[in-house]
């Protein structure tokens, strides 16, 4: 299973908000050719940590493609740059984020990139409340918890809200 987080808080001036960018990116991962296999509903949530910025809207897509992790991972940073992301520091305001979550099962070695499964998938209640929602079952590689596991040991406080009734295909 390779596991993709999608994120946005800022509007995109041609797919609009940033729900709209959410969806714009899923189309936007096909034709990149990672094929979408199933994404979870869309979620609001707070942004991490916290601040003054919008809610960030997110959720999970699972993904199938050949690619290599590192390759996986130039190419969403590719689709962000060609959405009109531009990094300038850690934790701003964005109009597309891509994240490599999980792939495979796979434990990065020290130092190596990309660091797998994600360092912070098991801390971000927008990361695992959707992908709970796709694969409950799931386990981190390191750890061993469920994604429901994971969930379930969020501290208080940290949450995300489901904006729609159910993921359309």
């Amino acid at each position: 299973m390779i596991f993709i987080g999608i994120g946005a808080n800022l509007p995109h001036p041609e797919h609009g908000p940033p729900r709209k960018t959410c969806d714009a990116a899923l189309a936007a991962l096909n034709a990149a050719g990672l094929r979408v296999l199933r994404r979870s509903r869309w979620y609001e949530s707070e942004p991490m940590p916290p601040s003054d910025q919008p809610r960030f809207v997110n959720g999970v897509a699972e993904v199938a493609t050949d690619l290599a992790p590192a390759e996986l991972l130039e190419r969403l940073h590719r689709i962000e740059a060609d959405f009109g992301r531009v990094r300038h520091r850690a934790n701003e305001p964005r109009v597309l984020d891509l994240d490599l979550l999980a792939y495979r099962g796979c434990v990065s070695a020290p130092g190596a990139s990309p660091i797998l499964p994600h360092p912070r998938l098991a801390e971000r209640a927008f990361v695992l409340l959707p992908l709970a929602e796709l694969a409950p079952d799931w386990r981190h590689p390191v750890s061993g918890l469920s994604a429901a596991g994971l969930v379930r040991r969020l501290p208080a406080g940290r949450t995300a809200w489901t904006i729609e009734a159910a993921a359309e295909p």
